[in-house]
Parts: C-alpha cells; structure tokens; sequence
C-alpha cells in the first residue's frame, strides 16, 4: 500500500483543511486514512498539527456548539450527543454548552416553539401536540421546557 502523498505533503494539505474550518481529531485522521497514510505517520501528522494549533477539540466543540445552536437551533441534548459521536471528551462538550448563553438559548427556544407551534395546521390538539413535541425533542431541547411549553401555547390558543 503506497501513499498517495508524502508525509511532509500530507501535512500541508491536512493545515488548509483544517485552516478553513475547525476539525475534530476524527475528521483529520480519516482524512488522513484517505490520503493512505500509515499508522504512525498519522500519529506524527496529528500531532504537528496541535502542536501548530491547527488542530485544537476545544475550539472545535465551542465552534461546532455555537454554529449548531444558532444556525440550525439545536438543543444542548443534540449538540451533546453530535459532539459524542464524534468522539469529543465530556470536559470539552461542558465546555462547549457554556458557550451558549442561558438567555440566548432560551430565546431561541422560545422562537422555534411559537414558530413551529403556529405553523402545524392540524385541527385534533393531541396530534398537534405531538408533532410539535416530536420536532423540539428531535432538535434536541429538554423534555420538560418542551411540555411547559406545549402547555402554555395549548392554553393561549384555547383562550
């Protein structure tokens, strides 16, 4: 199995691919994996990259926590299980969700629910109620904001 590249021209491709956005360890190596790299090479190639700060999991798993949240509004349950699979250390995820401030993430929140709430136009309560439950919970907000809230929209809207 020969390489596809030389380990010095591996390095420079894995620097722009992790100049251009935040990777996580998983991500570089599987690259790497990609390029034919060997074990060791890999090892050695990782580890220039930290030591020249292109790669870093706590800027990627704060990066990853903030784009999540407020692009795509997912919850911290999501943004938590994402981050697991892709192998990042519980001190790195609670680092992470700090990012999110208490205010913000319960403004977007509160956004999401009354968008969603108003746009499901289904007339039997019980199936709106689970609709509306089954895309919060997907996007990963905590159950018990999710049934707080379908509470009080189901109360505003009987009113």
């Amino acid at each position: 199995m020969n390489s596809i590249c030389t380990p010095k021209e591996a390095l420079q491709k894995l620097e722009r691919y992790c100049a251009y956005q935040e990777r996580c360890h998983d991500e570089v190596v599987s690259k790497l994996y990609s390029l034919k790299m060997t074990s060791d090479e890999i090892d050695s190639i990782v580890v220039q990259l930290i030591e020249n700060n292109f790669l870093n999991e706590t800027r990627f798993a704060c990066s990853f926590a903030r784009g999540k949240h407020r692009i795509k509004n997912w919850g911290k349950i999501r943004i938590t299980n994402e981050l697991k699979l892709r192998n990042i250390s519980s001190t790195n995820i609670n680092i992470a969700l700090k990012e999110i401030s208490a205010e913000e993430y319960f403004q977007t929140f509160e956004n999401l629910s009354e968008r969603c709430w108003n746009s499901i136009s289904e007339n039997n309560i019980l199936k709106k109620r689970k609709k509306f439950c089954d895309y919060l919970l997907r996007r990963g907000y905590e159950s018990n904001l999710v049934y707080e809230k379908v509470k009080e929209l189901e109360q505003n809207s009987d009113s």
